[in-house]
């Protein structure tokens, strides 16, 4: 699930404001990736891929549901849009505006 929203703020420090935990930075993309846990372990959890482009930040969502299955790949059960993840995207947005 995609969004986008204007701000002059740190990506960074507005993940952070909205409890997500920076994992690091696509050097191919620039692309910089948080997690969220969503349950008690390490998975499920919340993945946002995150872009400043201007005063534009595009969030790009999705559910983890387990961690890859074979080592060297980046393959996993995801949920890009349903309940739960429309639900974290509404909760993303309300922290967002606040601030």
């Amino acid at each position: 699930m995609k969004f986008d929203f204007s701000t002059k703020e740190s990506v960074i420090n507005l993940m952070r404001r909205a409890g997500y935990a920076l994992l690091g930075q696509d050097p191919n993309t620039a692309e910089i990736s948080f997690a969220k846990r969503a349950g008690g372990g390490d998975y499920p959890r919340f993945h946002a891929y995150v872009k400043k482009e201007g005063g534009i930040i595009r969030v790009n969502l999705h559910l983890d549901q387990k961690k890859p299955s074979y080592s060297g790949t980046h393959a996993h059960n995801a949920e890009y849009d349903g309940e739960l993840v429309e639900g974290e995207m509404e909760r993303i947005k309300k922290t967002l505006a606040s601030l």
